[in-house]
């Protein structure tokens, strides 16, 4: 989402690096340059104001222009403001705040075609697995058709329960009846998704609140949109208005939406931003983390996010076995293959190196090698054409084997190359390797399965 922004900011960043000591003119060019790449991000200009002010207030004095690496001190200043512009010094919670009594009603409210049914089974996958609640999810929304059935599949595929479908029924009624359900069932956590229109009218606001009334939410998540840049920002000052949120839910951040709403939706609303959506699985919901959004805007890398991660994807077991097999030697075309798809479970290769310091200058580089999952899967259907003694033995592998593995794959002789040109560095690497342990082996690991024009030389990250 932030793709654009994080090109244009590190650029003005770079200048100022090579410039080694700075003068105020010096500051004063590369805020201009900074207030150009916001307001080209979609960010809404009275933010883009204060940010710049603030900024400019702590970096035009002493502090910077003696600092040992003015550089690094006005890029910290710019860092800290964003965090703060995301929401982030202390102000206010992340994450959902379920801290009432059972059962706890959330309110999804937003706009029609904000993806807040897929959110809210998203969110009731997260009660239930993180967090260990039992969850009751319920439509409000009689509007759309099929709107209800939608959420239901979307409740059995999260392992939640949904409300029974009564015909007939208004919004209010199904929300006394989710709440009476609940609390007879012993439910931690309802989820309400009531109904959205294609823009803001008078009918949406009074249905929300008359249903906020009755339910009495202790949260109160609006969904918008990232795509729709300005116009998520103008929707949650509406909500916020009307009806009041507790928090906003960003979906289709993945997307190539510009950053500008995240940026300003706490300035304008004075709402927290508290998850994010990153596709439409119902495992790609993740908190807001308003330091970790402003190191990946500034191409610093997200490494927490990026361990949370793996640490929920990865097999621990299988990893284990995975490293001890290469600290011997042993490691074949079948570990590659299973470490191809412990990486796949993460999600795709371009997403994964997003959140890797510096990579994000790479960006051109990564998208013409095309490290996206097609690729990974493109590898997987190459080895699984292979025989198991192929597999064990890629060195057996000599033209006419490669022709028919090519075949059974749909690929190509060069990508079948390509694939045992990639698993012999990586062979090699892991040797190389060998006394450095099991973290210089994942290092290793994640390197040998880049391109080597992305390698560095074939050194590892």
């Amino acid at each position: 989402m932030f793709e654009a922004l994080s090109s244009r900011l590190n650029g003005v960043f770079d200048r100022l690096r090579r410039r080694g000591a700075l003068s105020e003119a010096d500051v004063q060019e590369a805020l201009r340059e900074v207030r150009i790449a916001l307001l080209e991000a979609d960010v809404a200009l009275p933010v883009v104001k204060d940010f710049i002010a603030r900024v400019r207030e702590r970096a035009v004095g002493q502090e910077v222009i003696r600092s040992v690496s003015p550089a690094q001190q006005v890029i910290k200043i710019v860092n800290d403001c964003l965090v703060e512009a995301l929401g982030g010094g202390g102000e206010g919670p992340r994450g959902l705040d379920l801290n009432a009594p059972a059962p706890v009603p959330v309110l999804m409210v937003g706009l029609q075609g904000s993806g807040k049914t897929t959110t809210s089974g998203k969110i009731a996958l997260r009660l239930r697995t993180r967090e260990k609640k039992k969850v009751l999810l319920a439509s409000l929304d009689v509007q759309r058709p099929a709107a209800q059935l939608q959420l239901a599949q979307l409740a059995e595929r999260a392992g939640v329960a949904s409300l029974p479908i009564v015909p007939g029924q208004g919004p209010l009624e199904i929300a006394a009846r989710a709440m009476d359900v609940a609390r007879r069932e012993l439910y931690d956590v309802v989820i309400l998704d009531t109904a959205g229109r294609l823009a803001i009218d008078e009918a949406l606001m009074a249905e929300v609140a008359a249903v906020k009334a009755a339910t009495r939410p202790h949260e109160t998540l609006l969904v918008v949109d990232a795509m729709t840049g300005q116009d998520a920002v103008n929707t949650a000052r509406a909500f916020q208005e009307k009806v009041g949120v507790t928090g906003i839910v960003m979906t289709r951040v993945d997307g190539d939406a510009r950053g500008g709403a995240a940026l300003s939706m706490r300035a304008v609303t004075g709402a927290p931003i508290k998850l994010l959506g990153a596709g439409e699985k119902l495992d790609a919901l993740e908190e807001f983390h308003p330091d970790r959004i402003a190191n990946r805007i500034l191409g610093m890398g997200d490494i927490v996010s990026l361990v949370e991660r793996a640490a929920e994807t990865i097999d621990r077991e299988q990893a284990e076995k995975l490293a001890a097999k290469m600290q011997k030697g042993q490691f074949d075309l079948e570990d590659y293959a299973n470490q191809l798809r412990q990486i796949t479970k993460m999600g795709s290769l371009s997403g994964i190196l997003g959140m890797l310091p510096g990579i994000g200058r790479m960006k051109q580089q990564i998208e013409e090698a095309n490290l996206d999952q097609t690729m990974l899967k493109r590898q997987a259907a190459i080895i699984g054409s292979m025989t198991p003694a192929e597999r064990r033995r890629p060195e057996i592998i000599k033209a006419s084997r490669k022709r028919r593995i090519a075949a059974g794959s749909g690929t190509t002789v060069q990508e079948v190359n390509r694939l045992l040109k990639q698993f012999d560095d990586m062979s090699t690497m892991m040797k190389r390797m060998n006394k450095m342990g099991q973290k210089g082996l994942m290092r290793g690991g994640l390197a040998a399965l880049l391109p080597p024009g992305l390698r560095g030389g074939g050194r590892p990250f």
